[in-house]
């Protein structure tokens, strides 16, 4: 099954790594969802909550703010300038 290596990181810290089966997060163009095989994207990110469902266990939920959004060949990169897990 393919899975999305996803990166997430602050602008002073790392935040959350590793394999997932979806991404859905806030852009300023919209909310965005992103499964394996996805066509590359760069987007700037807007205030809101970032959820991951990881390939094992529960959703990861992060509140990120500011920053961008990219996706190519089923890596996810959110470099944020606030973020923090929530939950």
């Amino acid at each position: 099954m393919a899975e999305l290596d996803v990166q997430v990181v602050a602008s002073d810290h790392a935040v959350w790594s590793g394999a997932a089966k979806s991404v859905r997060g806030r852009t300023v163009e919209g909310d965005i969802g992103i499964l394996p095989g996805h066509t590359p994207v760069l987007s700037l990110l807007a205030e809101g909550e970032l959820v991951i469902n990881p390939v094992e266990g529960a959703p990861v939920k992060a509140k990120v703010s500011g920053g961008f959004f990219s996706v190519d060949s089923d890596q996810v990169t959110i470099v944020a300038d606030e973020a923090e897990l929530q939950g």
